[in-house]
């Protein structure tokens, strides 16, 4: 938890000061570019969760990843998450910053949670039905759960909407209990 609330912080103050700087569209765009790269490479992951790796063998791998592709203030981020020995939560950083952007700029966030991954054509469906319902533009995040079955489960701020296999099977479940309850009376 502690590491959450840490993120956040660090987040703010990367926004903050990109905001200064006129420079929140560049950083964002880093932030997306450090999570996905980090989401989908299992040995980067290894890399800023190990605490047996010394911090400088991780600032030169990270540099070695990302120096030439982002901005100096996002560099600069990277310099202080590796200085006060914070860099496990770079991916959380760079996720709530996208967050902190979006909320900023008035895009709504909108959870889908799916059996198996959505593919682009869906992902592009279900942001024009959410653009629909809000009347805002959104970004997609897609969470995988196979407990679901099939369907999905929408969360748009503190709303949603759950068409899950799963919640009709307990919708069922529910139903034949209370009328065997019933019945026995």
């Amino acid at each position: 938890m502690s590491g959450s609330r840490a993120a956040v912080r660090y987040a703010k103050a990367i926004l903050s000061f990109a905001l200064e700087q006129n420079k929140e569209v560049q950083v964002n765009e880093d932030m997306l570019f450090i999570a996905n790269t980090i989401e989908e490479s299992k040995d980067l992951q290894l890399l800023l969760s190990s605490p047996i790796i010394k911090s400088q063998l991780k600032k030169v791998a990270i540099k070695e990843v990302f120096s030439s592709k982002i901005t100096s203030l996002s560099i600069g981020l990277l310099d202080l998450l590796i200085d006060n020995k914070r860099l496990s939560i770079l991916n959380d950083v760079a996720k709530k910053y996208t967050v902190l952007f979006d909320k900023l700029k008035g895009i709504e966030v909108a959870i889908v949670t799916t059996a198996v991954p959505l593919t682009e054509a869906l992902n592009k469906q279900v942001l024009a039905k959410v653009k629909e319902i809000t009347g805002k533009e959104s970004t997609i995040e897609n969470n995988v759960n196979p407990d679901i079955i099939g369907g999905f489960i929408l969360r748009i701020g503190d709303v949603q909407y759950d068409a899950s296999i799963a919640n009709k099977l307990q919708g069922l479940k529910r139903q034949f209990e209370s009328e065997s309850f019933i019945s026995k009376l």
